[in-house]
């Protein structure tokens, strides 16, 4: 838990007002659900499984009980929650010892996308939890085949400068020249 983000808070878009707050574990179903509305976390086997659950809980307290990382979700007026992202305060050397803060997992349900909630996550990320720890930069990274992110980020003023790479460690399916996949 990043400790100096003051939360809950209260989003407002278009007319509509949420509750922005840390995520616990009884959360857990509702964010496996999330992850599953997506086509592509489901591509990558976040189908809201039961037998899964575990797994799932055992990611979500480890990020809880991390000084360095935050599981936001945002909910309605009845706490059903609509949203979710997941902040890393990320201390560095480069750029004269600055800060990032690192936007990771952002995932808005799909019957409540276009209704403002993702802009008002974003706006409240670079406006208000960004200067709360003290981060210099605001930095995330989007899949190649989210197109529509991608204009979504840069129209809240994201610029596309660096290019990612991942390199996926044990635990993965093994192709048959020896390289994970």
């Amino acid at each position: 838990m990043i400790r100096t983000l003051n939360l809950p808070v209260t989003l407002s878009a278009k007319g509509r007002d949420f509750t922005l707050r840390r995520a616990s574990e009884d959360d857990l179903e509702a964010l496996m659900l999330l992850l599953a509305d997506d086509p592509i976390s489901t591509g990558r086997g976040d189908k809201a499984l039961n037998s899964d659950a575990p797994a799932y809980l055992s990611a979500l307290t480890a990020i809880i009980e991390d000084l360095s990382n935050e599981i936001i979700v945002v909910v309605d007026d009845e706490d059903e929650l609509l949203a979710t992202m997941q902040l890393t305060r990320i201390p560095g050397m480069a750029r004269r010892g600055a800060t990032r803060l690192l936007v990771e997992a952002v995932r808005v349900r799909s019957d409540s996308r276009s209704t403002g909630v993702g802009s008002a996550m974003m706006y409240w990320v670079t406006g208000t939890a960004a200067p709360m720890i003290e981060a210099d930069l605001v930095q995330l990274t989007s899949d190649e085949a989210r197109h529509d992110a991608h204009r979504f980020y840069e129209r809240l003023g994201f610029v596309g400068s660096h290019r990612g790479f991942k390199y996926k460690v044990g635990g993965g399916r093994v192709h048959t020249n020896g390289a994970h996949l």
